[in-house]
């Protein structure tokens, strides 16, 4: 049921400023992968996150977080 709480932990990193970072996004993902499998549903969730994020609003650690995430869930 991590994808709950992630979706969750997005709506808080959202409101609180508007914006995601990486170490945000770093979060989501720890609870992904807690139990070792990271499920399609988890993956959906950060598909829908990853969505919201404005191009402008992209910094090179976030780049950098996004390029390895697509690469390792093929988002």
């Amino acid at each position: 049921m991590a994808h709950i709480d992630m979706s969750l932990l997005s709506i808080q990193c959202f409101m609180d400023d508007g914006k995601l970072n990486a170490h945000e996004l770093d979060k989501m993902v720890a609870l992904a992968e807690a139990d070792g499998v990271v499920t399609n549903e988890e993956i959906e969730v950060l598909k829908s996150v990853i969505r919201r994020i404005k191009p402008e609003e992209v910094d090179a650690a976030m780049r950098e977080r996004l390029e390895a995430l697509s690469a390792k869930f093929a988002l």
